[in-house]
Parts: C-alpha cells; sequence; structure tokens
C-alpha cells in the first residue's frame, strides 16, 4: 500500500513538473497552483499517514470542501467589492450590503465544521485532527516561502532556540551580542 501512494505520489509530481516545463512560465500562473495542489496532497497523505483506502475516500470529500471554499471565497470577494464600491461612491445599500458581506464572511470560516462529520465518516477522529493541524502547517510554509523564509518561522536567520522568533528590536540584539 505504501508503495502504490509513493508510486502515485511520483507520478502526480512528475506530472506536474513536465507540464511546467511545457506550460505557461508567468509566476502565480496555472502550473504553480498546480505544483502547490500537488505539493498539499503529497504533504497531507504523509503527514496525516493516510492509507490507500483511507486516500480513496478522503480526497473526494477534500475536493467537494475545496470547491466549495473556492465559491464561497468568490461571494466573499464580490460582496466586498460591492460594500466597498458603495462606500466609495455613496450608493446602494450599505447596510445590507455590509449583512451580505458578513453572512459570505461567516460562510467561509465556518466552513470546514459543516464538513468535519465528513471527514470523520471516512477517518478515524485522530487522522482528522492530524489533517486540520497539518493542513494549517502547509499553508504556514507556503506563506514562509513567500515571504522569503524558507517555510520556517521567523526565515533562514532565525537565530536561538527551537521555536524561538528572533527580536525585531536589533538594539536589544546587539546588546545581547555585546554581554
Amino acid at each position: 500500500m505504501k508503495k502504490f501512494i509513493s508510486i502515485l505520489l511520483t507520478v502526480s509530481i512528475a506530472t506536474v513538473a513536465l507540464a511546467q516545463k511545457q506550460g505557461d512560465k508567468r509566476p502565480g500562473g496555472h502550473q504553480d497552483f498546480e505544483k502547490i495542489k500537488a505539493e498539499r496532497v503529497a504533504f497531507i497523505t504523509s503527514e496525516v499517514g493516510l492509507t490507500s483506502q483511507e486516500a480513496e475516500a478522503f480526497w473526494p470529500v477534500y475536493n467537494k470542501v475545496e470547491a466549495e471554499q473556492r465559491e464561497l471565497f468568490k461571494a466573499e470577494r464580490k460582496a466586498y467589492m460591492e460594500l466597498c464600491k458603495a462606500l466609495n461612491d455613496g450608493s446602494g445599500d450599505v447596510s445590507a450590503l455590509l449583512n451580505a458581506y458578513v453572512d459570505a464572511k461567516d460562510k467561509n470560516v465556518n466552513l470546514h465544521t459543516k464538513y468535519v462529520k465528513e471527514y470523520k465518516k471516512v477517518l478515524p477522529v485522530e487522522k482528522v485532527a492530524k489533517f486540520f493541524t497539518c493542513e494549517e502547517k502547509f499553508r504556514r510554509q507556503q506563506i514562509g516561502r513567500l515571504q522569503g523564509h524558507g517555510g520556517r518561522p521567523g526565515g533562514p536567520a532565525a537565530k536561538g532556540k527551537k521555536g524561538e522568533r528572533p527580536s525585531r528590536d536589533n538594539k536589544s540584539d546587539k546588546a545581547k551580542q555585546n554581554i
């Protein structure tokens, strides 16, 4: 089973790599999205420790949630833009637009709560918990990459004990070094 998952992940990553060579070279383009998606699948599968049977049951639920999340984000963004337009132009019912925006934001925030039961039907509760924590871990790694930190909190220049963030106050850092 582990060999099957390893082969599946290798083929997925190789396909993405090949598509990158032939695809759109713009930063943030479709191939970047597909690459990140493949990395997320590999990361979650590995971190959660999904068996092939669990993966077969889990990924359709995950894909359903992700598709709904994209739609909710679009609705939230549209409501936000309409609210901003009404505030800038003085047009429209600001109160109704504000309510629409807050409702759209709430639906997006509560999406995973809605699907926890579905996840629990296909995975043991410990793996569902691992999924949520490793999804957040992956998100933070991606943010770290975008910020040039290599996926680590504090970045490559981080010093100190594990988990300790560097001070933003350069004077106190220099004073500590002189002691």
